[in-house]
C-alpha cells in the first residue's frame, strides 16, 4: 500500500536495536501492527546487551538505528564518552521511569515521610532520604545507588531528585579524566543495565536505583524494594527515549528515514488511542521474551495507567507512559537543551558555554524538519490529521515549564540563567 506522494525508501531491509524496557513499545508496535510494512520497510528488531553496545553498533552501521537514551545523541555529538554525529527526528515517549529503594532503606526513610490515612503523602522528596544518607556517611559507609548510563535521563532524574533534597550526587571532571561522577558526592551513583537492577539491589551492591519500567514494578512483585517516586512527579511529562540514527545514515537514506518516522508516529498514536484502550494488547506483545520479556502483570502494572509504590499502594497515574499525547513524538529543541543543562550542571560539559552553543547543539541533533516531512506525508496519506501534530508555527520550544519537584521553572531559551537557579550544581563560571 504505497501512497502516491511518498518516495520509495532507498533501503528497505533494516535492523534496529533496543533495550528491554517498556518504552521500546513504538518499535514493537510498528512491526507487529504492520506500520513498517505499510511504508515498504522490512524491519528486524534486536535486543542489545547494554546502552554502550547499542550506541557503538549504530555508529558502526551494524544497526540502522535504535531506541536510545535522550542523552545519547547529545552526548555523542559533543564528545562526552563516544564522539559521533547522531541525530533524532522522533521522541519516543514521555515519563516512564521511577526511583526505587531497598526495603531496609525504605523502612528508615518512611519515618521521615508524613502519612495520611495510613499511607505516605506523595510526591516523596529526597529530604526523607537525607538523614539516612547522613547516617551512612557518619558510619563511614558509602551510600550506593544505580542508574543506567552516564548520559541517561535516569542519571539526570536521580541527580535532580537527590539535589532537590539537599543531597549532592557528585560531579564529573572529564578535563581531569575523572568520569566517575563521584567528586564531592554524598551518594555514589554507578551504572547497572536496566534488567539487572532488581538483582543488583537484592544482592546489596546498591541501596536503590533509577530505571525505566518494568524494573521498578519488578522490585514490588519480588518484594525486594519500594518505588518512592516516578519521573512524572520529578518533572511532569518529561521526554524520555528517542529514536537515534547516525547522521551519515540519515544523509544517505533520507526517504527511508522519513518512512521509519512515519511508522513510529503511527505506532505511538496507536499506543495512546482511545484513552490507552490498546494497552492490554501492547502489554501482551511486550511480554514476549524477545521484546521486554517480563511477566504480563509486571508490565501491565505501569503500562495500563496505574503505578504501585509500596506493595498494595497502587495509585492512578494515567500518564505514567505517554507515547503520543502532548505532542510526545515531536523532537523539541527545549528538551535537548534541558539535557545539555544537566550535563553542564554535573560537570560532563567541563566549561561554561554561551546560550547560543546550547541552541546550536540542539539544532544539530534534534531534527523537527524531518519529523515535519513525515507528519505532512501522513496527513496527505489520510492516515492522520493536521490536528494530530503541532502547528506549522511550532518553534521547537515548549512554554516555560514549572512542574518540577523543586518548583524551579525552566525556559529552554535561557539555559545559563536556568543553571544559576540551583543551589547544588556548577555555576556559569565553575570549573573542576
Amino acid at each position: 500500500m504505497h501512497s502516491t506522494i511518498a518516495a520509495e525508501p532507498e533501503k528497505d531491509e533494516l535492523k534496529f536495536g533496543f533495550i528491554k524496557l517498556t518504552d521500546m513499545a513504538p518499535l514493537a508496535i510498528a512491526l507487529e501492527k504492520g506500520f513498517f510494512e505499510d511504508e515498504g520497510l522490512y524491519v528486524e528488531l534486536e535486543a542489545q546487551a547494554n546502552w554502550k553496545v547499542l550506541l557503538d553498533r549504530v555508529i558502526t552501521g551494524e544497526l540502522d538505528g535504535a531506541h536510545m537514551l535522550a542523552g545519547q545523541p547529545l552526548g555523542a555529538t559533543i564528545g562526552f564518552g563516544t564522539q559521533a554525529d547522531i541525530i533524532t527526528a522522533f521522541s519516543m515517549d514521555l515519563n516512564g521511569n521511577g526511583i526505587t529503594v531497598s526495603n531496609a532503606i525504605w523502612s528508615e526513610m518512611k519515618k521521615n515521610i508524613p502519612h495520611e490515612n495510613g499511607k505516605p503523602v506523595h510526591p516523596i522528596k529526597a529530604d526523607a532520604l537525607k538523614p539516612v544518607v547522613e547516617k551512612y556517611k557518619a558510619d563511614g559507609k558509602p551510600f550506593n545507588m544505580g542508574m543506567v548510563f552516564p548520559v541517561s535521563t535516569h542519571n539526570y532524574e536521580l541527580r535532580y531528585w537527590l539535589a532537590a533534597g539537599g543531597i549532592n550526587p557528585g560531579y564529573y571532571a572529564p578535563a581531569k579524566n575523572d568520569t566517575s561522577g563521584h567528586i564531592d558526592a554524598d551518594v555514589i551513583l554507578s551504572v547497572t543495565p536496566p534488567p539487572q537492577m532488581p538483582a543488583t539491589m537484592e544482592a546489596g551492591t546498591i541501596y536503590g536505583y533509577c530505571v525505566g519500567e518494568p524494573w521498578n514494578q519488578q522490585a514490588v512483585f519480588k518484594g525486594i524494594g519500594v518505588p518512592v517516586i516516578t519521573d512524572y512527579e520529578i518533572w511532569k511529562n518529561n521526554p524520555e527515549k528517542v529514536f537515534g540514527v547516525s547522521k551519515a545514515w540519515a544523509d544517505k537514506y533520507p526517504e527511508t528515514h522519513i518512512a521509519v518516522v512515519k511508522s513510529l508516529i503511527r505506532a505511538a498514536k496507536w499506543l495512546d488511542d482511545n484513552n490507552n484502550a490498546n494497552r492490554p494488547e501492547a502489554v501482551e506483545i511486550l511480554s514476549k521474551p524477545y521484546y521486554v520479556g517480563a511477566d504480563y502483570d509486571v508490565i501491565a502494572n505501569s503500562m495500563t495507567g496505574t503505578f504501585e509504590y509500596e506493595k498494595g499502594d497502587k495509585r492512578d497515574i494515567p500518564d505514567f507512559n505517554v507515547f503520543f499525547r502532548y505532542n510526545a513524538t515531536y523532537p523539541y529543541y527545549s528538551d535537548a537543551i534541558w539535557y545539555l543543562t544537566q550535563m553542564r550542571r554535573w560537570g560532563q560539559i567541563a566549561e561554561h558555554k554561551p546560550d547560543s552553543w546550547y541552541m546550536d547543539t540542539a539544532k544539530k541533533v534534534y531534527r523537527p524538519d524531518i519529523y515535519r516531512k513525515a507528519a505532512d506525508e501522513l496527513i496527505a496519506d489520510g492516515k492522520m490529521t493536521a490536528a494530530d501534530f503541532p502547528t506549522a508555527a511550532e518553534t521547537g520550544f515548549k512554554p516555560v515549564q514549572k512542574e518540577f519537584i523543586d518548583g524551579i521553572a525552566y525556559d529552554g531559551r535561557k539555559p545559563n540563567e536556568y543553571l544559576q537557579k540551583f543551589s547544588i550544581g556548577l555555576k556559569a563560571d565553575s570549573k573542576l
